[in-house]
């Protein structure tokens, strides 16, 4: 059974309506109840927001009432509600509830490193809400009781959501989304700053100022305070026409191919590049510097070092999107595949990470095929019936190549503390990796 929460309550089962509770007090009460599934509700508490501080004297008795019914209308549906103590929960089951999901789904999107997957899950999350908390079955005042924390967390995505697309350069949708959220929270100081940041890149200075105008004014209006030095901060920059401002800051160390961020080339090979997909192995993981961060930048990364075909990575990134669950379980088998490749190459006693990139190997060659490509030539491909699984195929196939090759002899870890890329080096002289934060000005800063 599934239960919306957020917006108009209601009750699905096998997705048909279900309805329960026949008084808006009852359905307000199983809402109470499954805010806090798994937990117990006291009664005191129930009757409080319930009458809010106004019971009847028959109160307990009602609620008690209100639970009989509620059972009886839900326990054909495989849900139960329970007594606990001098009060009442709703199970934790198989039933699904739609603040549960948007609450999973915003922790998924601050967990996701790659800008547009945060995007995606935030959108997820925020389509879930079809107006305010139980907007059928609550007063305001109770609405702010029951959801000020939801509320907040609301806002919060909503402004993440904002900062994941000024980091695409999507400027002129952050215009439109947030245009009407700033007409019911004028004084949030996150909106006004992504609305006034994304203004400003539509080349709408001066309505961004106005902007912030109109929000020091509010807030000495009602507050007494004046914006903190972040919103202070931006609009110095923008009357100053910071050309910082101008585009989204990219990561450390990166490459922009088509719509996705990848890695300056360091090493010579395709193998050792997978590895170097992560910049900063021997150092702190700097901001920006994992470069698996969706399955849209593997395809691309696979096309880009001529793994996979062009056209073969536009079928992917298609798919992906289709199938979003497994292209996240690709993502994570190759990101396993790059940890142990970088053990195998920087440790040669490590036989626990050979095994694991021989098994990937042995794998890769039975989803293979042999064609003849444009230029005559016959070449090792990933079968198409691998799937998803094509550019880890691919770059498995590559490691395999590299670990049979003599040159593996000659595989080098950067040693800069911040760096640890590998790289080729043929002549046996080389040491630094040719990231120019490596080479000259580190080796001089280390005499």
């Amino acid at each position: 059974m599934e239960f919306q929460l957020l917006g108009p309550f209601a009750a699905r089962h096998e997705g048909r309506r279900v309805l329960v509770g026949s008084r808006r007090q009852e359905r307000c009460l199983l809402a109470v109840l499954l805010l806090h599934a798994g937990r117990a509700v006291p009664t005191d508490r129930l009757i409080d927001l319930l009458w809010d501080d106004e019971p009847p004297a028959s109160a307990r008795a009602t609620v008690h009432t209100y639970v009989g019914r509620l059972r009886a209308a839900l326990r054909p549906h495989g849900v139960s509600v329970e007594t606990r103590h001098d009060g009442y929960a709703v199970e934790q089951g198989p039933h699904g509830i739609d603040v549960e999901e948007f609450v999973g789904l915003v922790g998924q999107a601050a967990d996701a490193g790659d800008p547009a997957e945060r995007i995606r899950l935030y959108d997820q999350a925020l389509g879930l809400w079809h107006g305010s908390l139980l907007a059928d079955v609550a007063d305001d005042r109770l609405r702010s009781r029951l959801g000020g924390r939801l509320g907040e967390l609301r806002l919060s995505a909503v402004e993440l959501r904002a900062q994941a697309q000024l980091a695409l350069g999507l400027h002129d949708g952050v215009v439109a989304d947030l245009t009407p959220w700033l007409v019911e929270h004028p004084s949030r100081e996150r909106l006004v700053g992504a609305q006034m940041t994304a203004l400003y890149r539509a080349d709408r200075q001066a309505d961004a100022l106005r902007l912030y105008g109109r929000t020091r004014d509010l807030l000495a209006e009602e507050l007494g305070t004046e914006p903190g030095r972040e919103l202070r901060t931006l609009h110095e920059r923008i009357l100053l026409g910071d050309p910082r401002l101008d585009r989204p800051p990219g990561p450390v160390y990166a490459v922009r191919v088509g719509d996705q961020w990848l890695p300056w080339s360091t090493s010579g090979h395709p193998a050792l590049e997978f590895c170097n997909t992560y910049a900063g192995w021997g150092g702190e993981r700097l901001p920006g510097s994992d470069w698996l961060r969706g399955y849209a930048t593997l395809a691309v990364w696979a096309g880009h070092l001529d793994l996979v075909e062009e056209r073969q990575v536009t079928r992917l990134r298609e798919q992906a999107l289709r199938q979003p669950a497994e292209a996240a379980a690709v993502l994570d088998e190759a990101r396993r595949l790059r940890t142990d490749l970088y053990s195998c190459l920087t440790d040669p006693q490590d036989g626990r990470a050979f095994k694991a990139v021989a098994a990937a190997v042995e794998d890769a060659a039975r989803l293979s095929v042999f064609t003849r490509g444009e230029d005559g030539l016959g070449r090792w491909q990933p079968s198409p019936s691998a799937g998803l699984r094509v550019p880890v195929c691919a770059v498995a196939r590559s490691a395999g190549e590299l670990l049979a090759d003599p040159r593996r002899f000659t595989v080098r870890g950067c040693p800069s503390r911040d760096c640890g890329w590998l790289f080729l080096d043929d002549s046996g002289r080389r040491r630094w990796c040719s990231l120019a934060t490596c080479g000259a000005k580190r080796a001089a800063g280390g005499r």
